[in-house]
């Protein structure tokens, strides 16, 4: 029996499709989902050649057991926490990554890909277009960067996702008030110009050496994403923009990624962000396309897969 680990929410759509995906017939071997809490990783060393990983106690009568291992460990999420504990957690995955454990996306992707600003720094080191960007902390240091991208930039959460905390900032007043607010709550001011689209933008699925690719709408929200109304549509990439999508997948180490893309007026795609926890939900029903089952495929039965 082959076994997936699953960090993250069990209640939710994502669990229940890879569920669905795993109860089909055609598989080798059957596969069990394997619910695992990020609240409770813990990671030990009883002597031997290795550390051990986990999110279940140990028995005290065998100390030096080493617990079973999933085949495999699918990151979807993690809850809040403290510093110590993001730290510890990221740490705990960097241990089962260390032990052989196929773990998606592998724990450096994930330290990058979660920080907007990173990301987008990363990426351009590896000569990918961005939008102009300026990450500061300090009101008066925001107001400058807002006077600079134009007085009129998107202002959005340096950690987060599905469009939640991105604003619209061209007003002064509301620039003076958001940049204070910020400040006052100890948050990276991220401001990025605001880039006049056609009204959509491109989400680029990469799972190993496959690209699902949408074009995503706003109906009428400058914001495209779906988890607030936005509506995709299957879309045929060009070859500069899957190129783009597997070197900025790859510029981070993700084995999975979202990447999404904007093109400026002159034509030119910019790398907007890079998702190394993406959903494939939208991207699923707009191409009529089971990537769950692929999913599941591509980390249980492929004997080469290269998560590096």
């Amino acid at each position: 029996m082959k076994k997936l680990g699953w960090l993250g929410a069990k209640e939710g759509w994502y669990f229940r499709d890879l569920q669905r995906a795993a109860e089909l017939s055609h598989w080798p071997e059957p596969i069990t989902l394997v619910p695992m809490a990020f609240g409770d990783l813990q990671v030990a060393f009883l002597g031997g050649s290795s550390s051990s990983f986990s999110d279940q106690p140990y028995e005290l009568n065998e100390p030096q057991q080493q617990l079973p291992q999933p085949d495999a460990l699918l990151v979807r999420t993690m809850p809040l926490g403290s510093l110590e504990q993001t730290v510890f957690r990221m740490n705990a995955l960097h241990v089962a990554q260390s032990n052989g454990l196929r773990v998606v996306n592998p724990p450096r992707s994930l330290e990058i890909a979660i920080d907007k600003w990173l990301t987008l720094e990363t990426v351009r080191q590896c000569g990918l277009a961005i939008p102009k960007t300026i990450c500061c902390q300090t009101r008066d240091q925001a107001m400058q960067a807002w006077e600079v991208l134009g007085r009129r930039c998107v202002v959005k959460p340096i950690f987060g996702g599905e469009g939640r905390g991105i604003m619209l900032v061209t007003d002064s007043d509301m620039a003076w008030r958001v940049f204070s607010t910020l400040e006052q709550i100890r948050a990276v001011i991220y401001c990025q110009e605001f880039i006049e689209s056609p009204g959509y933008d491109l989400r680029l699925l990469v799972i190993g050496d496959a690209l699902f690719c949408v074009q995503r709408m706003g109906n009428g929200d400058w914001r495209t994403n779906v988890a607030r109304g936005g509506q995709a549509q299957a879309f045929e990439p060009t070859f500069e923009q899957t190129q783009i999508a597997f070197k900025a997948a790859r510029a981070v180490g993700a084995w999975m990624a979202g990447v999404d893309l904007i093109s400026d007026a002159s034509g030119r795609d910019l790398v907007l962000e890079v998702n190394a926890v993406p959903g494939w939900k939208a991207t699923a029903q707009a191409l009529d396309v089971d990537i769950a089952r692929f999913l599941l495929e591509k980390l249980l039965f492929d004997p080469i897969l290269n998560l590096s």
